[in-house]
């Protein structure tokens, strides 16, 4: 029970479902209600494609590159941790992704279901990075990595949800609301993969294996 409530946590720290929401309303400003939820609808479903294919595939990269477990988590950790110094320290998630998609209307109507939203909004690379460890061949057996792939559908169903509900969410928690949970998650995913280095180390100690 306690494993599959680090997991939860974990992914729903990484995707952020309520981040996902100030993004959601900005990128879909001046469209009606059925454009608005085919676009969440559309999010959902490639950010569950693009982490379903980094749980199926990315343990294979691993072993072609011949990457030790051991060092990949520490190296995952550490990126993890970063990650969640931008989330503290940095823009808040909704602001960073709204001056991206700013930034790249200047350029071209990008479609906002594939970007920001599906990615890197969902799929953020700390969501990739999260999903290859929590489903690792060599400590996770099928059933384990099965239940995760559940687990992070459901954080994303949420995060359809929260979508779907975007206006009065924001009315009730504000812009302001919303980047303080972003960075009390951000100070969740730093013991959560201060957690992975740590284990990681103590593994190479116990074991002498990379």
């Amino acid at each position: 029970m306690q494993d599959l409530v680090e997991r939860f946590v974990t992914l729903w720290v990484v995707i952020d479902p309520i981040g996902t929401v100030p993004v959601f309303i900005a990128v879909t400003a001046g469209i009606d209600t059925a454009a608005r939820r085919k676009t969440a609808f559309q999010a959902a479903l490639v950010s569950a494609g693009v982490l379903l294919f980094f749980l199926i595939f990315g343990q294979l990269l691993i072993d072609a590159l011949d990457i030790g477990l051991n060092s990949f988590q520490v190296a995952g950790g550490i990126v993890l941790f970063l990650f969640a110094l931008t989330m503290i320290f940095g823009e808040s998630k909704p602001e960073a992704e709204q001056k991206q998609v700013e930034g790249a209307q200047e350029i071209e109507k990008p479609n906002p279901a594939i970007f920001p939203l599906a990615v890197p909004s969902m799929a953020s690379p700390g969501a990739m990075l999260a999903i290859v460890m929590l489903t690792d061949n060599n400590r996770f057996g099928v059933v384990d990595q099965a239940i995760t792939g559940g687990v992070m559908l459901v954080v994303i169903a949420i995060a359809f949800v929260l979508m779907l509900f975007a206006d009065p969410i924001i009315r009730l928690i504000g812009h302001a609301g919303s980047a303080i949970v972003s960075r009390v998650m951000g100070m969740i995913l730093a013991s959560v993969a201060a957690n992975a280095v740590l284990s990681a180390i103590l593994e190479i100690v116990q074991t002498g294996q990379l």
